[in-house]
Order: C-alpha cells, then structure tokens, then sequence
C-alpha cells in the first residue's frame, strides 16, 4: 500500500556562511575587476560628457539628442552573434575566444578616450560624438564577451553572487569615470582663468583612458571560461542559421508566448532610472553645485550607496528568490525619483542632496543586482553572448531612445515634472513583475 503523505524532499534554502562564501571565490573576484573596465566607459560618453558639454556651453536640447550615442548599447544584439562564435585571427588562438574579444574591446575603448581627450566640443562638436561613439561601441562589445565570460564562469546558483561582483566593480569604476574625472579636473584647472578650461577635461580624460589598464590586466591573467563545445557546421548556411538564427529560435521554443511577457519586462525595467540619470547631471550644474560637490556626493558618496545597494540585493536573491528583489527593485527605483523633484524646490541644498542621492543609489543597487541574475537565468549556456545582448540592448533600447528627448522636456516643462514623469514611468513594471513571477519555470537552458 502507498504511502499517501509521501512527498518530494524540500530543498533548503543555503546557509548564511554558505551565502557569503561565494564572494570569496577567485570568479567572483575576477567579476570585481572585470567589472570595473564595464562601468568606466559609461559615464564618459553618458553623464560625465553631459557636465562637460554643459559647461562649455552646450545647450540642454543637444545634450539630450547627444545621449542617444548611448543607443551603441542598445542595438549590440546586431554583433553579438560574431562575438559569440567567430574567433579573432592569432588573438583567439592565444587567448580564447572570450578574452580575445575582450581585449579587442577594451583597445577600442582606450582609442576613443584618447580621441575625446585631443578634441574639443566648444571647438568641434563632431569630433568629440564620433570619438564617444568610438567608445560606446567598444564598451558595448566588451560588454558582449563580459556578459558571456561571467555566464560560463560559474553555475546558476553563483550568478546573484557574480551579478552582486560585477555591479561593485562597475560602480567603483562609475565613482572614478564620475568623481574621479571631475576631481581631476578641477585640480588641473588655472586658478583665475575662465570658468570653462579645455585643458582641465584633456587631462581628466587621458587618465581615465589610462584606468583602462585594470581590465586589460584582468583579461590577461584571467583564465579561458570552459565552454560546451558544439558539433561544426556542415556549411555556411548552416554556420549562419547557428550564429544570428538558432540564439534567438533557442529562447522563443523554451518561453513559447511568455516570451513576449518576459522581453516586455526587459524592455521597460530600467526605464525610470534611464531616461532621469541623461538630465541629472545637465541639473546639478544648473543648481549650481561646484565639481567638488558633486564628485563627493552623487559620484562618491552616491556610488557607495549602490555598492551596499548591490551587495545587499545579490544577498537577498540568494537568500528569498530573484523575482521578489526585483519587485523591490521596481518600487524603489520608480518612488526614488520623486525625490529629485524635491530636490529641485531646495536649491543649492548639499544636505539635500546627500539624503535624495542615499535614496535613489541603493535603490539602484538593489534593482541592477536582481535583474542581472534574472537575466542571467533566461539564457543558455551555448548562446550565452548572444542571448544576453538581447536582454541586455532591449533593457536599453526604449529608455534611451525616450531619453533623447529629455532635455527638450525639461525646457518645456522644467526639472520637477520632469522628475514626476519619470516616476510615473515606472508604473507599468510592477504589474509585468508581477505576471512575471508566476510564470511556470521553463527548462534550464544549461542542462
């Protein structure tokens, strides 16, 4: 006779010890350093290029259309399937593949610095765009072959630990391409000459060109991630419907129509904090606060409250599941912005702004720790660098394409509804969180 109250044994959760190991491991602290060579770039062609062109003078309108060489992230999807499985001639063969594009990505990056620091906007606008696109393409093609380098590095159950890495290195590298740059600056400015000095952001700019060298030594020291290595194509259709076809048909036949819900929450999570961060920097200059001010607090201080915002969201998606994280990641980020709208009504309020700038970086942290995990957890392991340039571009694509328009919205209509707008943005990714979260798990993609 069977035993009716059998039933399946129940899988306890890790213990705390065994949660907090894994950031000792030598992967996750490779994903630190890795970490730091993504995060540089982004804010010298996002934010910190938006304080330099508002200082020299350029109008709030074009710094907003500006933002959209940000779009180079958003559509590496295109590409991603090259980095995915072509080899690099000579590099490849030394390195491996992952590393090989990885070091191509970062030379880019390091040219296009070079390039923005020998240029002037106030001279040459023009100049200074095709350098920054220059580098938003490196970085966005770094970030292909870092995203597929941390997938394979690790199993499922390490990824929020990873994510958890990657997003402290990024941010570090965020405080110096944003406090450090400007504290650079303002130290190689001539005391008494012209508020806007040239010379000061050449300088800045050659030395975050120079902080490059983390990754690059990174990679070197790195070793190859172990892949499934896959049967040879028989000929070059087969080889094409592999590379750009298979990644994407691979996703569809595992999610079926939850496809559309899982990719509708990709495109709009971020959204809040996307299209408000292209004008926070444009605000802060127009509120006056110096670049002292604001390297300590919104690049220093700031960026440490994301780095206690990502480490305590890697801990909580570990601990309690991805999917509620990431709801509080959705509800903090949305509400956060509402408080720039009070911080507009304050003035020159550094206090103010400490407390605004606390809020909306941990709550950052928190959301970017969760959502890298969950997507992490959509991929497979033998499309890993093509899959997660799809979530990855598409989390970017409508929020960037939105922000362009953002200074022209805050000409119109000033910074504060601009900043309740924002929020309001947020609204419709607690409901897709939601349905989310009760979708029936689909086969993992690595087993």
């Amino acid at each position: 006779m069977s035993d009716k109250t059998t039933t399946a044994p129940r899988t306890e959760p890790p213990s705390w010890g065994d949660t907090l190991r894994v950031y000792l491991e030598p992967a996750t602290w490779r994903m630190l350093f890795l970490g730091f060579s993504a995060g540089l770039p982004l804010l010298l062609v996002l934010g910190t290029l938006s304080f330099w062109l508002r200082e020299a003078g350029i109008d709030r309108t074009t710094i907003g259309y500006l933002s959209w060489v940000g779009l180079a992230y958003a559509f590496k999807w295109a590409w991603a399937p090259l980095v995915d499985r072509l080899p690099i001639p000579i590099l490849s063969r030394l390195l491996g593949r992952r590393r090989a594009w990885l070091l191509l990505a970062q030379a880019l990056v390091v040219a296009g610095l070079v390039g923005m620091a020998l240029s002037d906007p106030k001279q040459s606008l023009e100049t200074v765009v095709w350098c920054a696109l220059l580098v938003a393409f490196g970085s966005a093609t770094q970030d292909i072959a870092l995203d597929a380098f941390r997938i394979e590095s690790a199993d499922t159950r390490r990824q929020a630990a990873l994510a958890a890495a990657y997003q402290t290195g990024y941010r570090l590298a965020m405080i110096w391409a944003g406090a450090g740059v400007l504290w650079v600056a303002a130290r190689a400015e001539v005391a008494g000459a012209a508020t806007y000095q040239h010379a000061a952001w050449q300088s800045a700019y050659f030395v975050m060109a120079a902080s490059m060298a983390v990754g690059v030594l990174t990679v070197l020291l790195s070793p190859e991630p172990l892949r499934k290595l896959l049967p040879p194509s028989r000929n070059a259709a087969a080889w094409l419907r592999e590379v750009l076809v298979e990644p994407f048909a691979d996703f569809i036949r595992r999610y079926r129509w939850q496809a559309a819900l899982i990719l509708g929450l990709i495109a709009v999570y971020r959204i809040s904090d996307i299209v408000m961060g292209i004008m926070a920097n444009p605000f802060y200059v127009d509120m006056g606060y110096t670049k002292d001010e604001v390297a300590a607090v919104t690049k220093v201080y700031g960026v440490i409250m994301t780095l206690a915002g990502a480490f305590l969201g890697g801990v909580l998606a570990i601990r309690f599941g991805v999917m509620r994280v990431l709801m509080l990641g959705a509800v903090l980020s949305a509400g956060s912005n509402l408080l720039f709208a009070w911080l507009g009504s304050r003035g020159h309020d550094v206090q103010a702004l400490v407390f605004v700038i606390s809020a909306d970086n941990l709550s950052s942290g928190i959301a970017s720790a969760a959502f890298i995990a969950y997507l992490s957890s959509l991929t497979n392991v033998n499309y890993s660098a093509t899959q997660y340039a799809l979530f990855s571009s598409m989390m970017l694509l409508l929020p960037k394409f939105l922000a362009g328009y953002s200074g022209k919205y805050v000409d119109a209509f000033g910074y504060g509804n601009f900043f309740t707008a924002t929020a309001c943005l947020g609204a419709p990714v607690l409901l897709l969180v939601w349905l989310a979260a009760r979708m029936p798990a689909a086969q993992n993609a690595d087993d």
